[in-house]
């Protein structure tokens, strides 16, 4: 702080000026300083502990300080060196702004204590050059006429500087022009302003507009400048007469010129502007009267236009003289001279007569019909009396001569009264004068309406979709034809064409509104019963003969999610619990149980998940959601309860979901239990591609087998005279399920001593998993299962391995015993090459030798007691 209390002024010194004087006890020092404005903050003004006399070393003991007078505090005292320094920016322009007078003082009040003395201290701030000139308004508007003399003067506004002294506007400068110039006026407070001279006669014609350029300068060292704009517009005066383009105009009009008819457009010009410009035309003095009756002058624009029929014959030369006037004070006008020549013409028109018009008319009148009969005439001579009759080209009718100026209009085309309702027929008479004249006459000619359109369908296949269950009499869709025929003819009866599907009639399962072609249901379907229908519907008009036209109609059914699931496996019966049996050795990973559900909704609606609902321990057993498999996760431990709950969901994939569940309760038994062992896995690795060549070789051995049998047993069958048999009824697509199953539309019971279920699961990885029997003594159940029943897609390679002996014990039992030794060398083919003979025969030789020997030693034994169970 010290080091900027002691920078001193940019101007280099302060001015120091001390009054003192002594009234009464109290001595008041009147102290006067001198400062520029604009000095930076901690500026020194004076040392005023030396100039008011004080002891520095005593300011600080004494509490001098410094009070402003009416003002914000720019300055201040430094206690330790008695300096008065700038506090703040001082701008001499914001502090006396409202101040006339050049001076312009800060007052500040100095008091010390011990004792009290104060002292009057004024501060005078004197001005630099710090502002520019500036104008009040930056572009001054002037109008100027064009006729002022030379030498007349004009205000100008004046500069205006903030600053005072030397530093204010001084001087003004006008940018070059041959017409103006300036000169400078002081006022009486010293102002300076400008006043703008015409030194050059103006000329609004030549140019309308000037800009100037007024520049005012101060004084100050470096100087300032502020500019205005002056725009000056020059005001016309009425100082050019009206002038047309040519003194003498000829023009030729033809006689018998309609009346209104423009001969001319004079056109005079005047280089004023404003009302000096605006022109009036008027005949001269020198104009007929005959001429001005003959031709009429607008005087606002100078067309002359024919004001009644001019005839060749009784004047064939006008002459005419017209002025120009301006609108101006003192108006100035221009003349021109004008010869108007009548040009002889044809002035007879051709004359059209209509004898006969038949109208309206069938669209079906055959060609070369006689519609109208027409003669035409012109009163003129020579090629101006030779006259010519036609119609439009665009028409299906033609002109036909009948006599002398006599035509006939005839049909050249067929006639459609759907395209073309009815024609506007004009008949136009032309003479070969010239220029030619011509007349016309227009005829509306009506069709009438036959029946000759059939009715049409927007589409010639309508597909409609129909979400089942829907309700009786639902309208389905709006099926309306359109006969663009009129009256009887257009009016349309629909109906549905009888065909029956199923012994139903279609109009017993649709209606349609005859009247509009509404399709209505009359009964809620079934996407499980009936998936389409397709029909005719036919559109009948009214007309005499009737027309009609039919559509195809295909109806879809779409499957609403209305049917839930159905456990199929493990079976239960009335909502009984399954009880299944497992030992406690059971590792980890094996198959516990499979869940199966059927939906017969459609594909989409029919997609099956599983998840568990309740189960006992969550950590012991597993639910493949897609194929319905429970496996264990881990193996029993002796904490494990001996009886496990588990609740099955089967959830279908429609919106919302439906829902079946099936409870298993699972009892796990002694290893040593082995005959209630419910499920196991014998796993076979296997591979139908390895060993290629071998399975050809044995393949094409089997086949020359089978052949030279196939001869044999042809050959003793037609030696032998053959028994009548009975026409078996076929075998239905059967599956064995589990025992005590009522799963299929008919259940048959075995009298064996033994029974034994087939369930063929998936085959993955080589493996295959095959279902071992119960116990001996315990009954076994064959039951039917329909095909298509929608099982999920983890059961397809179970299906189709099934659907394979499905297949041939339907062949076996359909087949007379002479047909049956041909089958069996097909049958141990079949079990040789896929080698699922050999999973079979491992399985039933673990638990039951003697059934395995029973069905190998005696296949033809076996086949037949299955078909006998089938009923066969």
């Amino acid at each position: 702080m010290a080091h900027h209390i002691r920078q001193y002024s940019r101007r280099g010194y302060v001015s120091v000026f001390i009054f003192l004087s002594a009234i009464m006890n109290t001595v008041f020092t009147v102290t006067h300083y001198s400062v520029p404005e604009e000095m930076e903050e901690g500026s020194v003004v004076a040392n005023l502990a030396t100039d008011l006399g004080l002891d520095v070393k005593t300011l600080n003991k004494r509490q001098m300080r410094i009070d402003v007078v009416g003002n914000k505090k720019y300055l201040d005292i430094n206690k330790d060196t008695g300096e008065l320094f700038i506090l703040e920016r001082i701008d001499r322009e914001l502090l006396c702004a409202l101040k006339t007078a050049t001076s312009c003082f800060l007052r500040l009040d100095a008091t010390i204590e011990n004792p009290i003395r104060m002292f009057n201290i004024e501060v005078e701030i004197t001005d630099i050059n710090d502002n520019a000139p500036h104008f009040r308004r930056g572009t001054m508007h002037l109008d100027i006429s064009e006729s002022s003399p030379v030498g007349e003067r004009f205000s100008l506004n004046n500069a205006a500087d903030p600053d005072v002294g030397p530093n204010s506007v001084k001087n003004y400068h006008l940018s070059s022009s041959e017409h103006f110039t300036i000169e400078i006026q002081t006022g009486r407070d010293g102002t300076k302003f400008a006043d703008l001279i015409l030194k050059k006669a103006l000329d609004r014609e030549q140019q309308a507009y000037h800009n100037l350029i007024l520049t005012a300068v101060d004084g100050g060292v470096p100087t300032r400048t502020g500019t205005a704009s002056i725009v000056i517009r020059v005001l016309d005066v009425n100082d050019n007469a009206p002038s047309f383009d040519k003194d003498r105009y000829v023009v030729d009009v033809m006689e018998n010129s309609p009346i209104g008819s423009l001969v001319i457009k004079l056109n005079a010009t005047d280089l004023d502007e404003g009302s000096n410009s605006e022109i009036v035309y008027s005949y001269s003095l020198y104009t007929s009267e005959r001429t001005q009756q003959m031709f009429n002058l607008n005087p606002e624009n100078g067309e002359i236009r024919v004001k009644e029929m001019i005839n060749y014959e009784d004047f064939k030369l006008y002459e005419m003289e017209v002025i120009a006037s301006d609108k101006g004070p003192n108006s100035l006008s221009g003349q021109c001279k004008l010869t108007i020549q009548v040009t002889d013409m044809n002035d007879n028109h051709p004359q059209i007569s209509i004898k006969s018009f038949q109208s309206p008319i069938k669209e079906s009148e055959p060609i070369d019909t006689v519609i109208a009969v027409v003669s035409v005439s012109d009163k003129d001579s020579g090629d101006n009396g030779v006259v010519d009759l036609h119609i439009p080209d665009n028409m299906p009718f033609r002109l036909r001569e009948s006599s002398d100026n006599y035509y006939e209009l005839v049909v050249s085309e067929p006639l459609d009264r759907e395209k073309v309702p009815e024609y506007d027929i004009t008949f136009t008479v032309t003479d070969r004068g010239s220029p030619p004249l011509s007349d016309n006459e227009t005829m509306t000619l009506e069709l009438l309406d036959v029946n000759d359109n059939v009715p049409q369908f927007p589409q010639s296949f309508y597909t409609i979709r129909v979400t089942e269950n829907n309700a009786p009499g639902a309208l389905l869709s709006s099926l309306s034809a359109f006969d663009p025929d009129l009256h009887e003819n257009q009016y349309l009866v629909y109906f549905i064409l009888e065909k029956e599907i199923a012994n139903t009639s279609m109009s017993m399962l649709f209606s349609i509104n005859p009247e509009n072609g509404n399709l209505y249901a009359l009964k809620t379907f079934d996407y499980e019963i009936e998936k389409e229908f397709l029909f005719h519907i036919e559109a009948r008009d009214s007309g005499s003969p009737p027309l009609s036209s039919n559509v195809t109609v295909h109806i879809i059914i779409v499957d609403q999610n209305d049917n839930a699931p159905v456990i199929v496996s493990p079976w239960r019966a009335h909502g009984s619990v399954v009880e299944e049996k497992i030992p406690r050795s059971t590792d980890k990973g094996s198959l516990v149980a499979k869940v199966i559900a059927l939906d017969t909704d459609s594909v989409h609606n029919s997609r099956i998940t599983y998840q568990f609902l309740q189960v006992t321990d969550a950590t012991l057993f597993s639910l493949d959601q897609y194929n319905g498999e429970i496996r264990t996760m881990r193996m029993f431990s002796y904490r494990d309860p001996r009886h496990q709950r588990l609740v099955v969901v089967a959830k279908d994939n429609g919106q919302p979901a439906l829902s079946a569940t099936v409870t298993i309760k699972l009892s796990t038994v002694e290893t040593a239990v082995k005959a209630y062992s419910d499920m196991t896995e014998v796993p076979l690795e296997y591979d139908i591609f390895s060993d290629l060549n071998l399975y050809l070789v044995i393949g094409l051995g089997s086949v020359s087998f089978l052949l030279l049998i196939t001869i044999l047993v042809t050959i003793v069958l037609k030696c032998q005279k053959p028994k009548p048999s009975k026409a078996a009824p076929p075998c239905r697509n059967s599956v064995i399920s589990e025992r005590n199953s009522t799963i299929a539309d008919s259940t048959l019971v075995s009298n064996d001593a033994y029974w034994y279920s087939l369930f063929l699961a998936e085959t993955r990885k080589g493996k295959l998993v095959v279902r071992q029997p119960v116990p001996k003594g315990s009954r076994y159940i064959v039951s039917s299962l329909p095909r298509g029943t929608g099982l999920t897609d983890t059961s397809d390679s179970a299906a189709s391995t099934l659907q394979v002996w499905e297949k041939h014990l339907f062949i076996w039992c359909d087949t007379p015993i002479q047909g049956r030794l041909g089958m069996i060398a097909t049958l141990f083919l079949l079990a040789m090459i896929t080698r699922r003979i050999f999973v079979l025969e491992h399985s039933f030789a673990t638990t039951y030798p003697n059934s395995l020997a029973m069905f190998t030693s005696s296949p033809i034994t076996e086949f037949n007691n299955l078909c006998q169970i089938q009923g066969v």
